[in-house]
């Protein structure tokens, strides 16, 4: 989410009208006009409810849940990570993590060998914080890192990646109503108890919002300036983390690049990345915008939007991936939990399946799936973290959803 004024982003529902508009045969909408499609929705199971702050970001691992939050609910500043055991139906609180001086923990993340929890703050104690997880269930401060490289903006999201065996941040910063701007900032964590900054580069149009990372490739999103592709040691052009080298870029349809995913199928294709876009909106219970973005990266010099999704009435925000099964789960505001089948050719539909771009559009593809937390009218879907058989969902509203995930 883009760092907005939560006086602005008022709990009221908006209600409007809205047709279906993407192929898909509908049984209804919800009050914000969303679109619900003719399949069965998967199966809530249930939810650990936060009503005294608003929900941000999820990062699931193993019998364990982490939770952000994120401006201010009434009187209560964003500044928890909740822990959850989710062992059971219903995720059970254990323990919650203080950030002083926050005014958003926007962004949580888990290495990839489940030893850190990144915390990512902003509006106060700008900085990233890394946890140790030895006891999963109650998260140790490690160390932290702030300074001029992420003031006064804050960070606003954080993603891990390993690089030749060794482990590294990447930073979102955010630009600040003093002029500074937008930069992506890179730790190298060899030493995660002495985060080392090792790159630092302004980027982003207005916003870096987000990276993926894996396989020696950073994949930027920057909004206005579309996504870009850089060499870190995994693309042949010499790049490393310390010296990004950029391959290839591409504006996607409507702008405001938020996030991306590179998807690995499961027969070894590298072919796509889904970029979401987080357009227009209320975002905090009200009417939200914005598609998701498919775009072929098989030549990373030149990579090609080729496909879209749209959503009458609600917009992407962030992506889990089950890249086994070939389903990608977005999470849509007020249209809950979305569900694509993205196995196969997505640039390859019929004439009656394009857009007047020449665009396939995954609607008319028949691409969706069942949804969750829709059609409702009290829900404002942020994150999804996926830990198979289940899918856990935050909702800024209510709190953690434990849900069964798609399974054909």
């Amino acid at each position: 989410m883009t760092k907005r004024n939560p006086a602005a982003a008022c709990i009221t529902m908006l209600l409007f009208a809205a047709a279906c508009s993407d192929g898909s045969k509908a049984v209804g909408t919800n009050r914000s006009g969303v679109v619900v499609p003719d399949e069965p929705p998967m199966t809530v199971v249930g939810l650990g409810a936060v009503r005294e702050r608003y929900t941000a970001e999820v990062a699931a691992r193993g019998s364990y849940a982490y939770t952000s939050t994120w401006g201010r609910r009434g009187t209560v500043r964003g500044d928890a990570v909740k822990v959850w055991d989710v062992r059971g139906d219903v995720p059970q609180l254990v323990d919650s993590v203080v950030v002083p001086g926050a005014g958003t923990t926007g962004d949580v993340q888990i290495s990839d060998d489940g030893a850190l929890l990144a915390v990512a703050s902003q509006g106060g104690a700008n900085g990233i914080y890394f946890y140790s997880l030895a006891d999963p269930a109650h998260p140790r401060l490690l160390s932290g890192f702030a300074g001029p490289s992420v003031a006064p903006g804050g960070v606003h999201t954080v993603k891990f990646g390993r690089v030749a065996g060794r482990l590294y941040a990447f930073l979102s910063i955010n630009p600040s109503g003093s002029g500074d701007p937008a930069r992506l900032v890179t730790l190298d964590l060899g030493e995660p108890e002495i985060p080392r900054q090792i790159y630092a580069r302004n980027m982003g149009n207005p916003y870096v919002h987000d990276v993926f990372v894996r396989d020696g490739v950073l994949f930027t999103a920057l909004w206005f300036d579309g996504v870009s592709v850089w060499d870190i040691g995994g693309a042949g052009h010499g790049g490393s983390p310390a010296a990004p080298v950029l391959v290839g870029s591409v504006l996607t349809v409507g702008g405001h690049a938020h996030n991306v995913w590179w998807y690995h199928d499961a027969s070894g294709g590298k072919r796509y990345i889904f970029v979401g876009e987080e357009g227009p909106g209320t975002y905090v219970g009200g009417e939200t915008t914005g598609d998701v973005h498919v775009v072929d990266v098989t030549d990373f010099s030149h990579p090609v939007e080729v496909a879209f999704f749209h959503l009458d009435g609600a917009g992407a925000h962030n992506f889990a991936m089950d890249e086994q099964r070939g389903i990608l789960y977005v999470a849509y505001y007020n249209g809950g939990v979305r569900a694509l089948d993205v196995r196969g050719g997505l640039g390859s539909c019929t004439p009656a399946q394009r857009s007047t771009d020449g665009r396939c559009d995954l609607g008319l593809m028949g691409r969706e799936k069942g949804p969750a937390l829709a059609p409702r009218n009290d829900v404002s879907v942020w994150g999804v973290s996926l830990q198979w058989p289940y899918l856990y969902a935050t909702d800024m509203l209510n709190g953690v959803w434990k849900i069964a995930a798609y399974n054909d």
